[in-house]
């Protein structure tokens, strides 16, 4: 019995702390694109007081500042997007090549290969939420697809070893 709930807490550890270990990884090593800085002057809202020549060239600079920083803003949305989509496809390689590890490699040790995949199916599920900040229907489809076979496959082989 003891040694049961110590072998299930540690497939468990092994499996969390490799995706972990996987999601900071590519942070580590691919880091996210970051939003630009607000310009301080579009922190402070500032109402005219007058309608001055001055005041109009004020407005009309403001103007360009923001329509500046909306459209780096634009180009931090489209690069993020970009992102969310490399990261996905990374996360979904790795899901897949430590899901073959732990089903081949270590197929004799069964608690550090139930850890692995564990850990193989979290870091897959890690690839599809991140697929679905990238804005495209296709490549979701294609990862949820693969994330779809790759868990048949997975369980098929689990279930039923050769």
């Amino acid at each position: 019995m003891h040694s049961k709930v110590l072998r299930t807490i540690y497939t468990f550890f092994v499996g969390i702390l490799l995706a972990i270990f996987v999601g900071v990884g590519i942070a580590a090593f691919y880091p996210e694109p970051k939003y630009p800085d607000m310009p301080a002057e579009l922190k402070v809202m500032q109402v005219p007081h007058e309608d001055t020549k001055a005041q109009k060239e004020e407005s009309e600079k403001l103007l360009i500042t923001q329509r500046e920083f909306d459209q780096k803003a634009k180009t931090y949305e489209d690069q993020l997007k970009q992102y969310n989509r490399n990261v996905s496809i990374i996360a979904l390689a790795a899901a897949i090549l430590i899901l073959i590890i732990s089903l081949s490699t270590f197929r004799n040790l069964e608690v550090i290969a139930d850890g692995l995949l564990l850990g193989g199916v979290i870091t897959l599920l890690y690839s599809v939420v991140r697929i679905f900040g990238s804005g495209d229907d296709k490549m979701r489809f294609l990862v949820v697809g693969i994330g779809l076979a790759t868990a048949l496959a997975l369980g098929y082989k689990k279930i039923y070893p050769a």
